[in-house]
This record gives structure tokens, C-alpha cells and sequence, in this order.
């Protein structure tokens, strides 16, 4: 098995000496199902492909080993916490990257990652992907490979009808009952956290009040004690009591009310023979829709890089991806299992909520500032 897993510091090391080495240099220039790879890209195929990552469920062993077998490309995996850390490491290797392809940048961060001009166009055929998401990727830098809708999830066997009600807006979270039973991962370190922030952005855009803001929300929710996590699995695993967490290390179980995907509670019932006491909050224009994607890092091994993007496209690949990685496949006509009620507790949101990459890049840093500084003054 040639999967390697390697902690930062030794990783680099490893690089820095093997970079000593080159076999060829090649020039090339790619129209491959209608992209067009620059000529002035300049890379090297040593028969290696590095990819950072976090800890992308679908991104298994024996997948790695299939593509390896398959490509005879040797496969490096830094494995890195969170999409966060994704961008931060290209960042901060922005003159000397050590890998050819990041996996798990979300639509929140990429345009971060597009701004610094630390991606290559990659070559991957992405036919097979659906009409749909292909008209929301607004750029050839990346390729989507799963996809899903943010939602509040909320604890179904605390809803009695008299102390505990279904929330049917935002406002609703902040009132005493609620007090410290909200669990969201922080959008300065976590994706679902970030693209929940855009999340509320727009829907106190949309709501009727027009004396209050997202701002005021946030800060409403940090005086009634919501919980923020670093991240996702913090929220989810550790707080909330709707889901499995119950059964892993370290629960608390505090949050009856946690920030995570619309159709969280159908992976909960598909892995619980149908049945599960966890739903997504139904409310209008809140469900930010989350794109993930794989890019070929500039200066990176560009054919490596586009062979495993075309190999995580594939059908065999990412059309499991609803019961490996827990999220939508990005190919035409498909969607999530029926079985053990996947789909059938699913939440498809009524008006999900799109962001064009533009703004996103041009604001994030504002609304980050302003986030916290919502939080701190509360």
C-alpha cells in the first residue's frame, strides 16, 4: 500500500529533498472536454501525486489504492483539521507549494484560494457533473465533487408543544428556552460555520424587520450562551443530542439545536434502519448551498492532479458518495438512497441560499471582523 499520511513538519522535509530530483519538465498546453490548460504552465510528472486534504470521509484507503493501481501515480495524503487549514496551508506555500491537488475547499473559501492565484486550471473531463452545479462552479479552477444545504438541525424528542416549540425563525433561537442549546461551529475556522454566517447574511436581507441586522442576530445568540465549537464534528459529535454523538468519546450533549446539513437527519436514519429523533429546521432563504471541490494547485503535478479529479468523478466514485462521504453526488441524475429512510428524512430547502464567488471573495474578511466583533460585544 503506498497511502501515505505525514505530519506537516516531515512532510516538507521529505519534499524539500525529493524536489532536488527532477525526471522531465514539460510544456504543454490541454483542450480536454473544452478546457484549456495555458501554455506557460510548466509542471512536473514524477509519478506522484500529493494531495492536501482534512479529513474528507470519501477519500478512503482502498479508493487511493484503486487509482494508484490503476494510474501507477504514488499517492502522499496531508491530511490536514479542517477546510480552513486547506487555504491557509496553500497560502502560506504560495512561492513553494509541496502538493498538486487540494481536496475539500468549499465555495466560502475558493474564492479566498482564486484571489491569491494559487490554483491551475485542471484538465479533468466534467461532463458527467449536473447541469445544475456546473452553472454554479463560475470558474475552471476547480471541480465540484460533492454537495449539500446547510441547516439547523434540532432534537425531535424535546419538541413537546408547551416548553419546547419548532422554531419558525432565526429570532426564535434567541429566546430564554433556548439558552445555551445551540451548538454552531465558528465560521473562522470551520466551512459549515463560515457558509452558515452567509447564511444569516441573506436571510435578515430577506426578513421584514428592517431595524435589526445578521449582526444583531449573532450578537443576540452569544448573550444566550450558543455554543461555538472549532468545528463541525465538535458541534455535531460532542454537543447536540439529536444525533450519534451520543455513542462517541467525549460527549456532552448540552445542544438540542446544532448547525450542520440539511440531510444530516437521512444519514442518521440510513445508518439507524430507518429511524432517527433528529430534523432540519424548515425556514425560508437560510439554506446556504455548499459546493465542495477539488483544484490542481499552481505548480503542482497538473496530469496526476486532473487524473484523480476525473477518477473522483467518475460514477463508481461519486456516486457513492451519499454513503461514504455523506453528502450529494455532483453527477446528472442522481440523489440520495431511499433505503433505511435516507431520503425520505432529507430536507430539500424551499429557497437555498447562492452567493456569487465575487462577493464572497470582497467581503469575507469584513464579514469576519464584523462576526467577531458581534460575538465579543455582546
Amino acid at each position: 500500500m503506498k497511502l501515505g499520511v505525514l505530519t506537516v513538519a516531515f512532510f516538507c522535509l521529505v519534499m524539500s529533498l525529493s524536489g532536488c530530483i527532477t525526471e522531465k519538465i514539460e510544456e504543454q498546453k490541454i483542450d480536454d472536454g473544452g478546457v484549456i490548460v495555458p501554455e506557460e504552465y510548466v509542471w512536473e510528472d514524477d509519478g506522484e501525486l500529493t494531495i492536501v486534504t482534512y479529513d474528507v470521509y470519501g477519500i478512503t484507503p482502498e479508493m487511493i489504492e484503486e487509482f494508484e493501481n490503476r494510474t501507477d501515480y504514488e499517492v502522499t495524503i496531508l491530511k490536514l483539521d479542517d477546510a480552513g487549514s486547506v487555504l491557509s496551508h496553500l497560502l502560506q506555500h504560495q512561492d513553494n507549494q509541496v502538493a498538486d491537488l487540494a481536496i475539500g475547499l468549499d465555495n466560502t473559501y475558493l474564492p479566498i484560494a482564486l484571489d491569491y492565484d494559487v490554483l491551475w486550471q485542471h484538465s479533468a473531463d466534467v461532463n458527467n457533473v449536473s447541469a445544475g452545479i456546473l452553472n454554479e462552479l463560475q470558474t475552471p479552477y476547480a471541480a465540484p465533487f460533492d454537495h449539500g444545504y446547510i441547516c439547523i438541525n434540532y432534537d425531535k424528542s424535546i419538541i413537546d408543544g408547551e416548553n419546547y416549540t419548532v422554531p419558525t425563525s432565526l429570532w426564535d433561537l434567541t429566546s430564554s428556552e433556548f439558552s445555551g442549546k445551540v451548538a454552531i461551529p465558528s465560521p473562522e475556522t470551520s466551512s459549515p460555520g463560515r457558509a452558515f454566517m452567509l447564511s444569516t447574511i441573506n436571510y435578515f436581507a430577506n426578513d421584514e424587520d428592517n431595524s435589526t441586522d445578521w449582526t444583531d442576530w449573532w450578537s443576540a445568540m452569544a448573550s444566550n450562551d450558543a455554543t461555538i465549537t472549532s468545528g463541525w464534528s465538535e458541534a455535531y459529535e460532542t454537543h447536540y443530542t439529536g444525533g450519534y454523538g451520543e455513542w462517541t468519546e467525549g460527549y456532552i450533549g448540552d445542544a438540542n439545536f446544532v448547525v450542520s446539513y440539511c440531510h444530516s437527519p437521512g444519514v442518521e436514519s440510513y445508518f439507524n434502519e430507518n429511524w432517527t429523533k433528529s430534523a432540519a429546521l424548515d425556514l425560508e432563504n437560510y439554506a446556504f448551498h455548499q459546493i465542495e471541490f477539488a483544484s490542481a494547485i499552481k505548480g503542482g503535478n497538473l496530469d496526476a492532479a486532473s487524473s484523480f479529479i476525473e477518477y473522483l468523478l467518475s460514477y463508481e466514485i461519486n456516486s457513492q458518495m451519499p454513503v461514504t462521504n455523506y453528502m450529494y453526488s455532483v453527477l446528472e441524475n442522481t440523489t440520495l438512497p431511499e433505503t433505511y429512510g435516507y431520503l425520505n428524512n432529507t430536507l430539500v430547502p424551499r429557497s437555498p441560499v447562492y452567493m456569487e464567488y465575487s462577493d464572497i471573495a470582497a467581503n469575507m474578511n469584513d464579514w469576519l471582523q464584523s462576526w467577531n466583533s458581534a460575538m465579543v460585544d455582546a
